[in-house]
């Protein structure tokens, strides 16, 4: 079955045409971020995680059936064993139809991955990055060091990647007071920033979502003491509503999943570590992919009439709150930032 064999192409109950996948490469991560996942995590064993052929399958059956937008995500996909296999054979997809692929990751491994990652077909990086203060970039992600990140983004733009996007959690009382540093800090380098609103996924011990929790207008408040914004009709096709400032080539996006619900546009679907292909991130609904890929190995047919099929349980919408109850169990490394 290919794109021309079925003109209904992946279309959900309320008319949505899905473009974008995101398929997480693995669960784990060198980072613990505090609003990602539990300092004490127990991760997949490696025979439930989808193998590299496994994974590169899925997305060429996405592809063949109208997917423009491919993003790699995990855990960190860059510890994931195999990644650089994995990176060209999906950056041939590019030939059937595939306009970008993409990847998001905490940066701790750029420097080593960079280059590789953009001969490989990458065409655009997102860098996860919620302080610019050592120690505090230290308790946000239990584990990590901002330099290693500082210095996978300058290798990133010395590889070539012109348009990187920096991506923010913005948790009042944690981080709330960096937000005019982290923009300028975007706009001296010229990256795209992007802050969200944390996302109630899995039970965090290290703090209270609904204490924590700050809106993108809030957010944009503070943004606009200094600098102008200017709504753009500018679109990466996932959920970020850009702005732009006339002094500074960087976007400023917000992702809002709370105070700006983005469900009615939704043309996304992600497929986890284990091969569940969620059809909503605030729901639990889900088609097992990794079930059909090994009952039925080498069947793409078959995998694309199942993947069609689970369009009808896509939901219209999630229903996230912020007084600190928690609808999803399953944590952000999880589900695939």
């Amino acid at each position: 079955m290919s794109q021309s064999s079925d003109n209904r192409g992946l279309i959900d109950d309320f008319g949505r045409r899905v473009r974008y996948l995101r398929i997480s490469v693995t669960d784990r991560c060198d980072f613990r971020c505090v609003y990602c996942m539990s300092e004490k995590m127990t991760f997949l064993p490696r025979q439930q995680v989808l193998t590299i052929e496994e994974m590169a399958n899925v997305a060429s059956a996405f592809v063949s059936l109208g997917v423009e937008k491919l993003r790699i995500t995990g855990g960190e996909p860059l510890v994931r064993q195999g990644i650089g296999t994995l990176i060209p054979m999906l950056g041939e997809l590019k030939s059937r139809g595939l306009k970008e692929l993409a990847m998001t990751t905490n940066g701790s491994q750029l420097v080593r991955h960079a280059r590789a990652l953009r001969e490989g077909g990458v065409d655009r990086l997102n860098v996860s990055l919620d302080s610019l203060d050592a120690q505090r970039f230290r308790r946000l992600t239990r584990t990590g060091e901002l330099s290693k990140v500082i210095a996978g983004i300058d290798a990133a733009q010395a590889a070539g990647f012109d348009r990187i996007k920096l991506n923010a959690v913005i948790m009042r009382g944690r981080n709330e007071d960096e937000v005019l540093r982290l923009v300028e800090f975007a706009r001296e380098r010229e990256l795209d920033i992007s802050f969200i609103e944390e996302m109630p996924l899995g039970n965090v011990s290290d703090h209270g979502r609904d204490e924590t929790y700050c809106s993108s207008d809030e957010v944009q408040r503070i943004i606009e003491q200094r600098h102008v914004l200017t709504p753009s009709t500018e679109s990466t096709l996932g959920p970020s509503r850009y702005f732009r400032m006339s002094d500074a080539k960087s976007r400023i996006g917000f992702i809002s999943p709370h105070s700006h619900n983005f469900c009615a546009s939704c043309n996304r679907v992600r497929v986890t570590a284990e091969g569940r292909l969620l059809l909503c991130l605030g729901n639990e609904h889900s088609l097992d992919l990794r079930a059909i890929l090994r009952r039925y190995p080498g069947d793409m047919a078959r995998l694309e009439r199942e993947i069609i099929a689970s369009m009808r349980l896509k939901p219209y919408q999630h229903h996230f709150t912020t007084d600190g109850d928690v609808q999803i169990v399953r944590f952000m490394n999880m589900t695939g930032g």
